[in-house]
């Protein structure tokens, strides 16, 4: 799958870590399959826009993307997460080998723990980004790349809304459309969140065919929420019985009123427990608390 990266230390804290975790090839089959044993809540760091160069010191609005991932990373230490994504653009500019390196050395620790999940931006460029995180598990869909984390309570999908590396506006394609039609119709009626990096309103810097992907997941219900990032805005809203959930940037924020930093999720068969993480901008909702709750 997509930036999977995890070293486990030894198997016996691979099994005891990743239980209830499964990564499945976008062409349907699972391929990829941690040990599994039933469990009714699955516990998630999420990130997005960590933009981390290779120069340590790259700096933006006053913020340096490394040190902000750094915190988060040392934050993570203490927290007993069974994941983590990073809902693309993880790289600063133009996704070059040296930034993806230095963002795994600084994810090293904490790959040794669980797996690392990474989406795809407008920052980042694939062919670098898989020199750096071998892409072993996922299948190509004319040049994009799907995950799929299964457990006992939901099933998340991430998807690749990169079309251009480096300008703004993004889009799934008709390869990765097809892709999801089909497989919301073939999967169980599990509950089901998306990833996508890019916004999803209606403007030429948003996912392009973003109202086609709603079209796509209108007719099933067991698709709860849609995860992105992008605006570096942290915001949720409610549309069609779907909840849209804009994750927070970790490298810079745009605007002063909005928080640095990270969520943590508690998923469940009911809904999932958001809490802000703020390490930076606007502290003021830090340790904030969402419930949102899947409708029946």
């Amino acid at each position: 799958m997509p930036g999977f990266f995890f070293n486990p230390i030894s198997r016996k804290t691979f099994i005891r870590q990743s239980a209830t975790l499964v990564g499945a090839a976008t062409v349907g089959s699972a391929l990829f399959t941690h040990a599994s044993t039933p469990k009714r809540e699955l516990h998630f760091a999420l990130l997005s826009d960590t933009h981390i160069a290779e120069d340590k010191l790259n700096e933006y609005r006053g913020f340096f993307p490394y040190q902000n991932l750094q915190k988060v990373v040392d934050q993570l230490r203490n927290f007993k997460h069974e994941g983590l994504i990073i809902n693309g653009d993880v790289a600063r500019l133009e996704g070059k080998v040296g930034d993806y390196q230095t963002v795994k050395n600084l994810l090293r620790p904490l790959a040794n723990n669980f797996p690392i999940h990474m989406g795809l931006g407008n920052h980042d460029d694939r062919e670098p980004f898989f020199n750096v995180f071998p892409d072993n598990e996922t299948a190509k869909l004319e040049g994009k790349h799907v995950s799929i984390i299964e457990s006992d309570p939901v099933r998340i999908i991430i998807l690749d809304s990169l079309l251009y590396v480096n300008k703004v506006a993004g889009l799934l394609g008709e390869s990765q459309r097809k892709w999801l039609t089909s497989y919301l119709k073939t999967s169980d009626n599990k509950p089901t969140v998306l990833f996508v990096h890019h916004t999803l309103g209606d403007g030429d810097t948003d996912l392009l065919d973003a109202n086609r992907m709603f079209e796509i997941i209108r007719p099933y219900q067991k698709v709860k929420a849609i995860f992105y990032g992008h605006s570096h805005r942290y915001h949720i809203e409610k549309k069609e019985n779907i909840y849209l959930v804009n994750l927070p940037a970790v490298g810079y924020n745009f605007k002063d009123d909005q928080p640095i930093g990270w969520v943590d999720a508690v998923f469940d068969e009911k809904g999932v427990k958001l809490s802000l993480q703020a390490i930076g901008g606007n502290m003021g909702e830090n340790a904030k608390l969402s419930e949102l709750k899947w409708k029946a």
